[in-house]
């Protein structure tokens, strides 16, 4: 009887011990030695070059981060594992332990709050309008009577609808596939403008055969956060990401990141996105929050 309890008791420890690190992601990363990095396929922020390599803006921040972390718990060395996530999969993962730190596109609301925690708002997101540059559209007032088009399972048009510069006016609306598909309908002129994020815009412009025949206009329709999502619970892990954050602000160095991602030619094309940094994301660097979407207004 008395091996039994003294089994049950290892056993209750052991159990305690597992969900105790799991809310403690330093400890369980110093126990590895690892860290697990969420991160995206394809994305204006990150994305893979094939062969298990992931690039970009936030992903190369994600693993500077890993490297103040591998700092600050005085390890010698630290195995950085990338775990690629998608917009259906990325809460989950996070939650279940699958990955420790996200830095994709994932923008900070007060839903998702109640089940992550979000690190300092690191970009800001705003929805824009793209058009041909010989168009003559030069924003919302002119998109009267035109036709627009935006991706599937967004809810761009919706933002611009909601806008008060757009009452009154009448549109056709259509809807392509993916983003591509939204960008080849402006291309080929079955649409007159392609509304979406910001960063996706100017990274189909880039892409294109003729990127000087295009051009993003008018007035900023909606901003939005975009952050690290982290397991909730856990103040010293989100301690280290923002420490790190905002070392990486103040020192330069993420600015710099910034200007090599977004204005200088990046693979695989080996061309420039053309993004300049936002007043909105500016604003966010020069006074470090983790606010979440409703809190950001467009002004």
């Amino acid at each position: 009887m008395k091996k039994q309890l003294l089994a049950l008791a290892i056993t209750t420890l052991a159990a305690t011990g597992a969900l105790a690190q799991a809310n403690d992601t330093l400890a369980k990363i110093k126990s590895t030695g690892a860290i697990t990095l969420g991160v995206r396929e394809s994305s204006g922020l990150g994305y893979t070059l094939g062969n298990g390599k992931y690039v970009g803006f936030h992903t190369e921040m994600a693993e500077r981060i890993a490297g103040d972390v591998e700092k600050q718990l005085g390890l010698s060395k630290l195995d950085v594992k990338y775990q690629p996530v998608t917009s259906q999969n990325r809460i989950p993962l996070v939650t279940n332990g699958t990955v420790d730190l996200e830095c994709g596109s994932t923008t900070n609301n007060m839903a998702r709050q109640k089940e992550v925690a979000f690190a300092y708002t690191t970009y800001v997101e705003e929805v824009r309008i793209a058009v041909n540059a010989k168009s003559g559209i030069t924003g919302i007032k002119d998109l009267n009577g035109k036709t627009i088009v935006t991706t599937t399972g967004t809810t761009s048009v919706q933002t611009l609808r909601k806008n008060k510069r757009a009452d009154g006016l009448t549109f056709k609306e259509v809807m392509g596939k993916d983003h591509a598909d939204s960008f080849l309908m402006l291309e080929t002129g079955r649409a007159d403008a392609f509304i979406m994020d910001g960063s996706i815009l100017a990274a189909n412009i880039s892409k294109s055969k003729t990127p000087s025949d295009f051009k993003v206009v008018g007035e900023v329709l909606s901003v939005e956060p975009i952050a690290c999502m982290l397991r909730k619970d856990d103040p010293a892990f989100k301690k280290a990401v923002d420490d790190s954050i905002v070392r990486q602000i103040k020192d330069g160095s993420l600015a710099k990141l910034y200007d090599r991602w977004f204005m200088q030619p990046i693979p695989p094309a080996n061309v420039k996105v053309g993004l300049p940094l936002s007043a909105a994301t500016k604003e966010a660097w020069e006074h470090p929050n983790d606010k979440p979407m409703e809190s950001y207004e467009v002004k």
